[in-house]
């Protein structure tokens, strides 16, 4: 089953929450991961920076497993759950995994990270490019760069490769 989302741009949350948990316990037993979760359904505003409908906290004791190398292994897992949905590429970001508060401590390095970016580009009037990074983040640099005033972003190359430039803004 695909869970597309409505003319309301919604997921079918009731449907993609029970096809998610049998996702969750079959790979979970399969790797004998020492974990539990919960399946938070939430309802984002239009401007929020996370749009994720559906969100997977996880607990217990391969926790911090999951967080090693930046998160690696929880994203790989978020991942293979939206695949698991079906659902298309520029969908995957309605279901969000989390643990131990990962995202928003992710989401707060990335703001501050491009306003310290920022302000280089304003004092030094260079352009700075940041290493290449996921949609997600990207747009999280982009939202962050949209109230400060002497700079513009964008994003340029492609696929893996795809990265925030930003640029002093035009006098």
């Amino acid at each position: 089953m695909n869970y597309r989302f409505s003319a309301s741009e919604h997921l079918e949350r009731e449907a993609a929450e029970g096809e998610l948990r049998r996702f969750l316990d079959r790979i979970l037993g399969a790797g004998a991961f020492e974990l539990r979760y919960r399946i938070e359904r939430l309802d984002p505003s239009p401007e929020a920076i996370e749009r994720a409908e559906l969100r997977v906290l996880f607990e217990g004791p391969d926790r911090d497993l999951i967080l090693e190398r930046h998160g690696e292994l929880l994203e790989a897992l978020e991942y293979l759950a939206v695949r698991a949905l079906r659902l298309d590429p520029h969908l995957y970001d309605r279901v969000r995994f989390d643990a131990a508060d990962f995202r928003a401590s992710r989401l707060a390095e990335l703001q501050l990270a491009a306003r310290v970016a920022a302000q280089r580009v304003v004092e030094t009037r260079q352009p700075f490019r940041f290493n290449p990074m996921p949609a997600r983040e990207r747009r999280v640099v982009h939202l962050a760069l949209g109230e400060f005033p002497g700079v513009r972003s964008e994003s340029q190359g492609q696929g893996e490769e795809r990265q925030v430039v930003i640029f002093p803004a035009a006098k």
